[in-house]
């Protein structure tokens, strides 16, 4: 319950590594850097609810914790994976639908603020979110 909430991108972290390692292109990747990237996470026993609200797209994504499903990044990249919660931390691993190569992220509130972490192929970027 802990993620629960409104939640507005404060700052990033080698974000923009992160994205080329991934193969973004340099366009979407500057216009990723002023995304202003809002989520609103809501969880219900098992059942989590993520609203994406950014620049380039709204979306609702729901999952269920250990149940492999379906998610497009926005720049069209296809994962496929699950998300776990151990001990404060949702814990996601993916796999690109392209390449087989894993992209592991992880959920977790350090200080009043929701920190994601993304891990590529050896390069880590964050991203720290403030409650809206």
């Amino acid at each position: 319950m802990a993620f629960d909430g409104n939640w507005k991108v404060e700052r990033s972290e080698n974000y923009d590594k992160f994205m080329e390692k991934m193969g973004v292109n340099i366009l979407k990747r500057k216009l990723a850097a002023r995304d202003n990237l809002k989520l609103t996470i809501t969880q219900e026993g098992n059942t989590f609810t993520v609203k994406e609200s950014s620049t380039f797209r709204n979306i609702e994504v729901v999952f269920e914790l250990g149940v492999a499903f379906n998610y497009n990044l926005a720049d069209g990249t296809e994962l496929s994976g699950t998300w776990t919660l151990e001990g404060n931390k949702l814990i996601g691993k993916f796999k690109r639908t392209d390449n087989g190569k894993e992209l592991n992220t992880v959920r977790e509130i350090i200080g009043g603020e929701l920190v994601q972490t993304y891990v590529y192929e050896g390069v880590e970027a964050k991203r720290i979110f403030k409650k809206d």
